[in-house]
């Protein structure tokens, strides 16, 4: 599986990241109507047009997450999106879960479908559309010490597993993402806990199911206080426990690490990331780590566009003034 091996590192090269341009159709034209926007199928191609089209993405990304309909859409230059990333050694990659459902033994909590079907809709991505990585995402709600549930996480561990291994039997690299949301009022000190705890379940299930772990990313939450905590974590705070985390819980095999930015900002985000990226060096992690954000990187250029051509310009030297401030958090 050593080609698996080399997308993955490749996906983590170092000075370059992941843009989440993964949202589904109601959450894409929720963010197009926060700022002003008419959502439609058109105005979805043209955010990600305004996004994906931008000169010199390639010194800043190494891949992009799509969402099924962007598989399908087209550059204002008449190039599919897929082919367009491609052509500029940028990875396309695409989010193959199918959402959220109610957990039967938790309704407080949820688990990810997608499985069925699966295998076939891997075949179509990877040969109609050259996708090379996928990601599959959990949600993970904190509430005191009642949630998670350790049946929750288990189910959703598995299902993370098996996905794994049917994506890198399609020959292609799977993004893991179990996400510990920000949402709530726990403390950073439980944040840390449940995230290390998640980990863990993880990485015995895709043991258990025989996946290759040099051949998978983990996309992961940094470990934050809750927003309803009324606590501003330092970027030290953040960084001393998150590395602390990713040590105990992940497997030195693993060939890098992307961090979601989950409901921060994009300064609150690039801060973190800095320092994260600082205190691996000194810790001298085993594992790139690097950023898959969606909301951080494409918010201030969001309010700049607002689904106006005249406006696409400033909106694409903003969105690469945020990939350089994010690139030097790295660097």
């Amino acid at each position: 599986m050593t080609n698996l091996s080399d997308t993955a590192q490749q996906l983590v090269a170092q000075g370059k990241g992941i843009l989440a341009a993964d949202e589904s159709f109601s959450t894409a034209d929720k963010r197009l109507v926060e700022y002003g926007i008419e959502p439609s199928e058109e105005m979805r191609r043209q955010f990600r047009d305004m996004l994906l089209g931008t000169p010199g993405l390639e010194q800043y990304l190494s891949g992009v997450i799509l969402y099924e309909e962007t598989l399908d859409q087209k550059a204002d230059s008449g190039v599919p999106f897929p082919e367009l990333l491609s052509s500029e050694h940028i990875f396309p990659g695409i989010k193959v879960d199918l959402g959220l459902d109610e957990f039967p033994d938790s309704p407080e909590e949820t688990i990810t479908k997608g499985l069925l079907g699966l295998p076939e809709r891997l075949a179509t991505y990877r040969d109609t559309y050259g996708a090379r990585f996928t990601k599959w995402r959990a949600a993970i709600r904190i509430e005191g010490d009642r949630l998670p549930t350790s049946g929750m996480l288990v189910e959703n561990a598995k299902r993370l597993a098996s996905y794994a291994y049917e994506v890198q039997k399609a020959g292609m690299v799977p993004m893991v993402e179990p996400e510990v949301l920000l949402e709530g009022a726990h403390s950073r000190l439980r944040a840390r806990e449940v995230v290390e705890t998640t980990l863990h379940v993880l990485f015995d299930a895709l043991t258990d199911q025989n996946v290759d772990l040099s051949g998978v990313i983990l996309k992961t939450s940094m470990v934050l206080s809750g927003s309803k905590s009324g606590r501003t974590d330092t970027p030290e705070e953040v960084a001393e426990d998150t590395l602390a985390v990713l040590l105990a819980a992940v497997p030195k095999e693993v060939p890098g690490i992307v961090f979601l930015s989950g409901g921060q900002g994009p300064d609150q985000a690039t801060a973190n990331l800095a320092a994260i990226s600082a205190r691996a060096k000194e810790l001298n992690a085993p594992w790139p780590l690097t950023f898959s954000y969606a909301r951080a990187l494409q918010e201030e250029a969001l309010s700049i566009w607002k689904g106006k051509e005249e406006n696409q310009e400033q909106a694409r030297a903003v969105f690469i003034e945020r990939l350089k401030k994010v690139q030097a958090a790295l660097l």
